[in-house]
């Protein structure tokens, strides 16, 4: 797999996130998420299913994640 480029994360307010840590944690994470959506189509294409619904089906799954935290202001 091509090498993603390195995400720039900011706040809500646009500041860099510059902790070494902290982007290393959402690095990761990607990479997990990145890896089960990965194996999700690859199943889902190989027991007959439509890639373009799995991957629409795993699009609205992001969409409707829950943010749990309320903004901070």
């Amino acid at each position: 797999m091509p090498q993603r480029k390195e995400i720039i994360w900011r706040s809500p307010q646009g500041e860099v996130i510059a902790c070494v840590e902290k982007n290393k944690v959402m690095q990761e994470n990607l990479e997990e998420i990145r890896q089960i959506c990965q194996d999700a189509l690859e199943d889902g294409v190989l027991m007959g299913c439509d890639e373009q619904q799995v991957r629409a089906v795993l699009v609205e799954l992001v969409a409707q994640l829950h943010n749990p935290y309320p903004p901070q202001k």
